[in-house]
């Protein structure tokens, strides 16, 4: 199904004549542009509708221009307002056929969920998320090769920025943990403090309004103490064995119907085999990926349902190890989106899992 037919079910199931979208996810999803100036505001500088027929983008005067020559397909009709005499909300409310919905807030007009028409991602969602996907993943393991035991947290999150914007990629969540903070917290925020023995470097990234999460580990083995390393790799094997079972249970739940609650017991059950019952109540296990860092999270008993083709990102920790990538689930299999084949990986295999799949190893740098 189109993304312009789900509209057009929408349109039929509410009776409406238009629906508009204001925030930069759902107008990137529909437009594949950006109407983002303020990084801080939840409404972009535009909104885009539709009607049934085409769309629409409404937007100031300032705008206008920029947004029709660098931003928009060409089919995109264009209308604005002087910024100075109305607001977005009342500029769309002048415009749009009523009855209406909107993803912001407008006078007389419903409340739509954006996320409901955005899932499950169609082949052009896909094709551009494998580019970013793997861009993604060659900026993430770039800078992690170059690490160094005295580096600060906060240089390699700056490195980590640079590298992705070099790709025009922003960075919306870019954690870095040392070998003492990444045991303490599942957010290791950068601070100043040195990396240590080993780290994680975890990152959610967004082109297009497409976000990809991804995270890898080094280890250096002259900084650790003995065992260390051994003790690490155990963890980090108990956590890519949870991803993979959350793997396994998302495709059986997306073929027959199920539920991000059928995953999250499977992710459950997945923690007690590894020998680590209880390490899922310390953070959230991830879900489902797309138009925003997580569509869904799943949690015990959530209904959330469980589609393809949709990508995936699960993310299972155990005591300052973990385990994370955007995974495309479709056609009866997986496809790693924040994969460059450069980094060395293990084939790993779960309860419920018909086939293997390749997750990152621990990198480990010896001095």
């Amino acid at each position: 199904m189109t993304k312009h037919e789900r509209l057009d079910a929408a349109l039929d199931d509410r009776d409406l004549e238009s629906v508009w979208f204001g925030r930069p996810n759902a107008f990137a999803w529909l437009t594949g542009a950006s109407n983002v100036v303020d990084r801080e505001a939840e409404v972009g500088v535009a909104a885009v509708g539709y009607d049934g027929d085409g769309l629409e983008v409404v937007t100031s005067n300032i705008e206008a221009d920029r947004l029709r020559e660098e931003e928009l397909d060409a089919a995109v009709s264009v209308s604005s307002f002087a910024w100075h005499e109305t607001s977005l909300a009342a500029a769309v409310a002048d415009r749009a056929p009523e009855p209406a919905a909107a993803d912001f807030e407008v006078p007389g007009f419903e409340s739509i969920e954006p996320r409901r028409v955005r899932q499950p991602l169609t082949d052009d969602d896909v094709a551009r998320y494998r580019e970013l996907g793997r861009e993604t993943a060659s900026a993430l393991e770039a800078v992690c090769r170059e690490l160094r035991p005295g580096d600060a947290e906060t240089e390699v999150a700056s490195a980590l920025r640079v590298a992705l914007s070099a790709r025009d990629i922003e960075a919306p969540v870019a954690l870095v943990g040392g070998t003492e903070r990444a045991r303490t917290y599942r957010h290791y925020t950068p601070t100043d403090a040195e990396l240590g023995g080993y780290a994680l470097v975890s990152v959610t990234a967004e082109r297009g309004g497409l976000h990809a999460s991804a995270t890898r580990t080094v280890a250096f083995e002259s900084a650790l103490a003995d065992g260390a390393l051994a003790d690490l790799r155990d963890r980090h094997e108990a956590a890519r064995a949870v991803e993979v079972a959350a793997l396994g249970a998302t495709l059986d739940a997306a073929e027959r119907g199920g539920t991000a609650g059928d995953v999250f017991d499977a992710i459950r059950d997945a923690y007690d085999r590894a020998g680590h019952p209880g390490e899922w109540r310390r953070h959230h296990q991830g879900g489902a990926a797309g138009f925003a860092g997580r569509e869904w999270i799943a949690r015990p008993d959530a209904d959330h349902a469980v589609t393809a083709p949709m990508a995936y990102a699960w993310n299972p920790t155990v005591a300052g190890a973990k385990s994370e990538d955007t995974v495309v689930v479709a056609d009866g299999g997986f496809e790693v989106l924040t994969d460059t084949g450069r980094w060395p990986t293990t084939e790993v295999s779960a309860e419920g899992v018909d086939a293997a799949v390749s997750r990152p190893d621990v990198l480990v740098v010896e001095e």
